[in-house]
């Protein structure tokens, strides 16, 4: 049964909303509480396809679903939105908390994630251009050939059009119609809008005058899917369903296209020309400063589509003074996330980390960062910050070289040719420190863990054996002790158990963070082997709201073997009421054969085989 029919069956056994006081999830199961229990069938919920078990415990009607719970609350209040007024889900108390930096994390985690699907093609892509480039700097082919003129559309093709590309992806994680957000999108990147952005040509809506921008290449339409995931569940609540697939769109391409393009359009402008306007200052007053900020912040002002009033000023340099100061001086910012991408290259275990981070370093050198930033740095975070401070040290460096480009070229190895000339030799030595840096520190502080080899190898019977390592360290004890009958009659799958000593959390094996659950108190893991993993804190923590807990990993993370996950303090939860061992669970269980490693204190060393 598929996730929709599942929550239609559940809320009419349960008696609809009617009968539900509050509905929420946890990492594995569906809570509700009821009105009245005793119009509740247990038994038939208990027999539907997709349902597990169901529990009653806490004043609570605990329907398990497994992994695909969000997806099936999803559906409930899909079906019955109002009950998620009254939601009091970890994810509404963990928002309630949220903190600047978590918000800021979640956001960079957000932009890398939407970027994932289609990062081998950007790869690719980019790639191409560097060859491109390559190939008219030695004459093999010239910018008006009919070959380079194809295969420049076949590179570019994927970054010109990005907001579109961005915009589906977007629009699927955070749940809203993909082809209406691609639509809109396609609006921002139109030959006209864009003929308009680059005259600067100024004109009106119904009387309010627009300043249309340069929208390609722009991360800009995530934000756009952010406005339509408010505003179309209310069109859609607004139209009936015979018309809604139709008039619902309208109504979000007639309303979001203008907003954007009257509010976005000319706040960008104004930061840029602010932005410009001071960079340009303090290049002329104190160049060294304009080198920190220019290397070390430069892709940051590209991500959110400031750079634009830059670039005029820099081709103006040229053209009225033979040579521009600023221009040399993003190389290192590219060069730094070029090394920083190297490092995880050589810093990494993971077969498909390093396969990207390799194309990705070579992108980079091209000048091509979009890969290097939205697949490797920016996504693992750490080498993103940290290749901006290399960025900021080799374009300090630069600055003082007081180097010039003599031409407008794509900040890479192969611009540096138009450099020649007054302090080209420090500025090369910018270029470098500035790669070498990046790489450095990224392969020691970037948290790229290496992962450490297990004591106990698995199973040499099945090439899907690996060994789970505790996540944390105490005592082993056996699941079927356990309070919570879900846990200890292995309904979930086959697991361990342990009574911790700390309050450290690490991952068991290499793998993807696939759940996350925003109270910090369950964290899902898909390994590279492919095994999935339940680690959940405590028995009925959800309840804590995330009290007592601190996530310090991102949901689409890769992690390798030791990597903290969740900090919590066992202590305090067990002074509030609740027990604090710590389950890990091996939800797919029935795929391998399971041995557990004993009893007793356990420290990092393997806990389970799988076989």
């Amino acid at each position: 049964m598929n996730e929709s029919g599942l929550a239609q069956q559940l809320l009419n056994l349960i008696g609809g909303k009617q009968n539900i006081n509050q509905v929420w999830h946890c990492a594995t199961r569906l809570r509700f509480t009821l009105k009245d229990r005793a119009k509740v069938p247990k038994d038939k919920i208990e027999a539907l396809d997709g349902v597990i078990t169901v529990v009653e415990a806490s004043g609570q009607f605990q329907v398990v679903i497994g992994n695909n719970v969000g997806d099936v609350y999803h559906e409930v209040v899909k079906l019955e939105p109002s009950l998620s007024e009254g939601e009091t889900s970890g994810e509404t108390a963990a928002q309630g908390k949220m903190t600047f930096k978590s918000a800021f994390n979640s956001l960079l985690t957000f932009i890398s994630g939407v970027f994932t699907p289609f990062l081998g093609a950007m790869a690719g892509a980019g790639i191409l251009k560097g060859l491109l480039s390559l190939a008219v700097v030695m004459g093999w082919l010239t910018a008006k050939s009919g070959a380079y003129q194809i295969w420049w559309a076949a590179a570019d093709g994927i970054f010109y059009f990005l907001p579109i590309a961005l915009a589906f992806t977007a629009a699927k994680q955070l749940k809203v119609n993909q082809f209406v957000s691609m639509a809109i999108a396609a609006a921002m990147v139109s030959p006209g809008i864009v003929a308009l952005g680059a005259k600067a040509t100024t004109i009106d809506f119904f009387g309010i005058p627009v300043v249309p921008a340069n929208y390609t290449a722009t991360v800009l339409p995530i934000l756009l899917v952010g406005v339509q995931k408010f505003l179309e569940p209310v069109f859609n609540k607004l139209w009936h369903e015979s018309v809604r697939n139709i008039l619902a769109p309208v109504c979000l391409l007639v309303v979001i296209v203008p907003l954007t393009l009257i509010v976005v359009g000319p706040i960008s402008a104004t930061v840029s020309s602010w932005l410009a306007t001071a960079i340009v200052s303090l290049n002329k007053s104190v160049p060294i400063l304009a080198g920190l900020v220019l290397g070390g912040f430069w892709q940051v002002i590209v991500i959110f589509g400031v750079h634009w009033a830059l670039v005029p000023v820099m081709m103006n340099n040229i053209a009225q003074n033979g040579t521009d100061l600023m221009m040399p001086i993003l190389l290192p910012a590219v060069l730094s996330q070029a090394g920083a991408a190297l490092a995880v290259f050589l810093r990494t275990r993971d077969a498909k980390m390093k396969s990207l981070a390799g194309s990705s370093t070579i992108t980079a050198l091209f000048g091509i960062t979009e890969p290097t930033i939205y697949g490797i740095t920016l996504k693992l975070k750490k080498p993103f910050y940290l290749a901006c401070v290399a960025g900021a040290v080799g374009g300090m460096i630069v600055a003082i070289s007081g180097a010039g480009a003599n031409a407008a070229a794509l900040a890479s190895v192969l611009s540096l040719p138009t450099f020649i000339g007054k302090g080209f030799g420090l500025s090369v030595v910018g270029d470098v420190v500035a790669f070498a840096l990046g790489t450095v520190l990224t392969y020691f502080f970037g948290g790229i863990n290496a992962g450490a080899k297990t004591k106990i190898a698995p199973s040499a019977n099945s090439e899907l054996g690996e060994a789970l390592a505790a996540p944390v360290k105490g005592v082993l004890v056996p699941l079927t002790g356990l309070a919570d009958e879900v846990f200890a009659s292995e309904t979930m799958g086959k697991g361990v158990a342990i009574v911790p000593e700390n309050g450290m959390v690490k991952a068991p094996v290499a793998g993807v963070i696939r759940l996350l659950y925003p109270t910090g108190h369950a964290i899902g893991i898909q390994s590279d082997k492919g095994s999935e993993i339940l680690i959940h804190i405590g028995i009925d923590t959800v309840n804590l709201k995330g009290k007592h807990f601190q996530p310090l990993v991102a949901q689409g993370q890769h992690v390798e073997i030791g990597t903290p996950l969740v900090q919590f303090d066992h202590e305090a939860i067990e002074k509030e009421g609740y027990e604090s061992t710590v389950m890990m669970i091996v939800t797919n269980s029935d795929q391998y054969q399971i041995a557990t490693l004993g009893q007793g204190a356990t420290d990092d060393r393997p806990v389970m085989t799988l076989a």
